[in-house]
């Protein structure tokens, strides 16, 4: 482990606070303990950030803004690619870090690496294709067109569950926008973001660039509250709980700031009369098992038709009986531990309320016995308007619901206040049609014969309802970190109004 941290520039006490390339070391600021949530045991601490701190982060940002904006798009995505070199000659040790502090399997700590440099190479092309639009003006000898600015500096609170990989969603776009970001991560994972900041640092000091990306390292409800209500944050960018992403947006939005929410989901995988198993069983295995069921894209609920019940149940419960769980450093392990103790309790909480709701067990449903944060995955014979089932837990418990027909589906999928991923087996064209259609899934990604969990970077990502209707990543997502300007030029010698209206001065 000592190796490890060594290599990525981590001692046992680290400075959590950076700003314009500056690592702040304030005595007596408070500590955040990380702790490997496969043991239960300390890896190293970090320094959290003051109220002098985020002061001085904020105004180097605004600073650093000034600079930045001015640089043409093209050279600010040159520096994300410097970036995204540097991620790839540090992937395997960024990779087993996010393993060893989150506890996901090695493969996912990799591959949510592997996702900074996906979104660095999209960054790189987007930044030449920042396109605005010229329009035919109504009035004779006029230029009517549009264009795009920078926001200014943006922050970006991100969740416990992908340490690395949803900040780069924000930063990268949000650089080759113009602007400068400001992270505040969560505090299950600071070393992920010290290490990150590192790589990012030395990058653009080595390519001649200006430090465009700062950290705020705090557990500190106030301080964070403060991030949120300060005007000179121009957008923030919140990923985590449906509860909390509400009030972040309130905030927010009484301020007249953006808002970019990413939040809960509560998705089903619609298994119809035409489905092939042999693709059901494995996506819905990792969907629900992948990440111990911490994704916010995780398979919660399977909608199955009363046809395939049996064989779905007979065929899944055989599947989960070979989930390796276990170390997740070891390569044999499929399902390493969830986070921490609360997030046992809330696991123990929601196979309790289901007991009591008379579920219908199938395996798993019990804690593990040894060190850290273990449990087994649970499949549970469950109804679709139970209370517990139509909250989000966090934690691998999957929900099978069997249903009558397509349209039975449908209404049992969209009849949740989440709306983020959703997916249907079927051989049926028509009812992969109808799963599509504007009558079908309610939310922001609907899938065909593939699984809700996880998504391509070039694609936007995000969801509707109570999901928050943010979207990161690709497609025109980057729209979100910039502001839009209608311009009209007259080169003309006259002075004509729109729409006809006549306004002489004799």
């Amino acid at each position: 482990m000592q190796q490890l941290l060594e290599s990525l520039g981590l001692d046992q006490l680290n400075a959590g606070v950076c700003s314009a390339g500056h690592w702040h070391d304030t005595d007596g600021a408070p500590i955040i303990t990380s702790t490997n949530p496969a043991t239960g045991g300390n890896i190293a601490s970090v320094q959290c950030a003051t109220a002098s701190d985020y002061e001085q982060v904020i105004a180097q940002a605004q600073d650093a803004f000034a600079s930045w904006r001015m640089i043409p798009a093209p050279q600010r995505g040159d520096a994300v690619r410097e970036i995204g070199n540097a991620l790839r000659r540090h992937k395997d040790a960024l990779g087993s870090l996010v393993t060893l502090e989150m506890g996901k399997i090695k493969s996912e700590g990799d591959g949510e690496v592997q996702e900074m440099i996906d979104i660095a190479d999209f960054a790189v092309g987007q930044s030449r294709m920042l396109y605005g639009r010229t329009m035919h003006s109504e009035r004779p000898l006029h230029r009517l067109y549009e264009q795009w600015h920078p926001l200014g500096v943006a922050a970006v609170i991100s969740a416990f569950n992908f340490p690395v990989a949803v900040w780069s969603w924000n930063a990268f776009i949000a650089a080759i926008c113009g602007n400068i970001t400001i992270w505040k991560p969560s505090p299950k994972a600071p070393l992920c973001s010290i290490a990150v900041q590192k790589i990012c640092n030395q990058a653009l000091a080595d390519a001649g660039y200006p430090q465009i990306f700062s950290l705020i390292n705090s557990a500190d409800q106030p301080l964070i509250e403060n991030l949120v209500d300060d005007s000179r944050i121009a957008l923030v960018s919140f990923t985590g709980s449906c509860a909390v992403g509400k009030e972040v947006g309130r905030r927010v939005a009484a301020r007249m700031g953006k808002s970019l929410l990413e939040l809960g989901g509560n998705n089903a995988l619609i298994v119809d009369e035409h489905a092939n198993m042999d693709l059901v069983i494995p996506a819905v295995t990792f969907g629900a098992v992948g990440t111990a069921g911490q994704r916010c894209t995780t398979t919660r609920r399977v909608l199955v038709h009363h046809s395939r019940v049996e064989e779905l149940t007979k065929r899944l419960v055989s599947a989960y009986q070979q989930v390796r769980i276990g170390d997740p450093s070891d390569p044999d392990t499929l399902m390493g531990p969830i986070i921490d103790d609360n997030s046992v309790t809330r696991y123990q909480e929601a196979i309790q309320a289901l007991q009591d709701q008379g579920a219908e067990i199938l395996c798993g449903g019990n804690t593990i016995d040894r060190p850290g944060h273990f449990v087994e995955p649970a499949i549970v014979m469950a109804e679709n308007e139970w209370p517990i089932v139509q909250r989000e837990t966090f934690a691998p418990i999957l929900y099978i619901i069997p249903c009558n027909s397509l349209d039975d589906a449908l209404s049992k999928q969209n009849a949740v206040v989440q709306g983020l991923s959703s997916a249907i087996f079927t051989e049926h064209l028509a009812h992969a049609e109808r799963f599509l259609s504007h009558a079908g899934s309610d939310c922001g990604i609907a899938n065909v014969n593939v699984g809700t969990s996880g998504a391509e970077i070039g694609g936007a990502f995000g969801g509707e309802k109570e999901t928050g209707g943010g979207r990161e990543a690709g497609s025109d997502s980057w729209k979100a970190y910039m502001r839009r300007q209608t311009n009209t030029i007259n080169w003309g010698k006259d002075l004509p109004l729109a729409q006809g209206v006549d306004f002489s001065i004799e």
